[in-house]
């Protein structure tokens, strides 16, 4: 999928809380001490924070970056599955905060874990028809899993927003997108319940690994580029072993993902897993790079897009915190604490 009218990035923002859980500390409650882990630690959320102040404080970076005034964004759009109420717009509260209400659109995307990558596809289409001028997409979570559950020790805090712009002021243009889904329910949560539901292995080569390779290798492709065309790739990232195995798989190097994989040491920040990397990617981006993104949401679905770095991020990726400047701002904290800050302790 291409637009009509070039189109890509004119800002870009990340924010990763600053707590850190370690993957020992579930292990030791749990497992009694004893098991491997998939990640080092985890990002989580503090009790004053939720998808909606995750996603203003990226947002505002984006902003910051753009060098545009917040009134002139013609839509607000954050992609989440732990949006912080059932009935009430993330968009119309990350609008306000950073005054670009109230003649905007909003609305809250959803489709697990790529609810932020869809949000951006349409943002570039809504910008290239003319619809709008700039359009801000986030993807941000605070996402949860069931105490003692496998989804426990990766399910993190994180978010990524991205404001969309035509080509020619853009820090990275779009070169075209690729979606690919079938209905696979390896993961959901339905109606009233507290934590979701994952198809544990069933979400390996049926869900992720079908959907992230036939992405990728659709956008490619279309677009005749091979992986050694692109400098860095980033994959969606549930643990740190599935994007290496894709990238491995395509023909992806390590080199290529090493920048953009932070699941290590923030956990999977859902909607913002892919976008996140993105960011650390444009972080270190020169000119001339081309940076693949695949992202993947369960139930099931993949985004792959393809952009080219142009010569305008030099002057503004300086204007706002760089992604690992969050990473490396960490406290750790014990199982109890987080019991606590994540609400999992239930008193009657």
């Amino acid at each position: 999928m291409k637009p009509i009218r070039d189109v890509g990035i004119i800002g870009y923002g990340a924010y990763v809380p600053r707590y850190r859980l370690p993957a020992s500390e579930i292990v030791r409650v749990w497992k009694g001490g004893d098991g491997d882990t998939p990640i080092t630690e985890k990002a989580v959320p503090g009790p004053d924070e939720d998808a909606a102040t995750i996603a203003i404080e990226a947002a505002r970076n984006a902003l910051s970056r753009a060098g545009i005034p917040p009134a002139r964004i013609g839509a607000v759009w954050v992609g989440s599955e732990s949006h912080p109420y059932a009935v009430k717009p993330t968009s119309t509260i990350v609008a306000e905060a950073i005054g670009a209400t109230p003649e905007t659109q909003a609305g809250d995307w959803e489709f697990a874990c790529k609810a932020g990558t869809e949000a951006m596809q349409a943002a570039f289409g809504f910008v290239a028809s003319g619809m709008a001028a700039y359009a801000l997409i986030v993807g941000a979570d605070t996402a949860q899993g069931r105490p003692g559950d496998e989804l426990e020790y990766t399910a993190s805090a994180g978010g990524a927003a991205y404001i969309i712009g035509l080509a020619d002021e853009s820090l990275a243009r779009l070169e075209g997108s690729y979606s690919y889904v079938t209905d696979t329910p390896d993961f959901f949560r339905r109606p009233g319940q507290e934590y979701p539901t994952h198809g544990s292995r069933f979400t390996g080569d049926p869900a992720y690994f079908r959907h992230v390779l036939a992405a990728a290798r659709g956008l490619m492709e279309q677009l005749g580029t091979k992986p050694s065309d692109y400098r860095m790739a980033v994959f969606h990232q549930p643990n740190v072993k599935f994007p290496e195995r894709a990238a491995k798989t395509l023909g992806f190097t390590d080199e290529q993902i090493r920048t953009g994989l932070l699941a290590d040491v923030i956990g999977n920040t859902y909607a913002g897993s892919s976008l996140l990397g993105l960011t650390a990617m444009l972080d270190v981006a020169q000119p001339g790079d081309r940076l693949l993104l695949v992202s993947f949401g369960s139930g099931a679905g993949s985004d792959a897009m393809s952009f080219v770095v142009t010569d305008k991020i030099a002057e503004r990726r300086d204007r706002a915190p760089f992604t690992q400047d969050y990473i490396r701002r960490r406290k750790v904290i014990d199982y109890g604490l987080y019991v606590r800050y994540r609400g999992k302790l239930k008193m009657h």
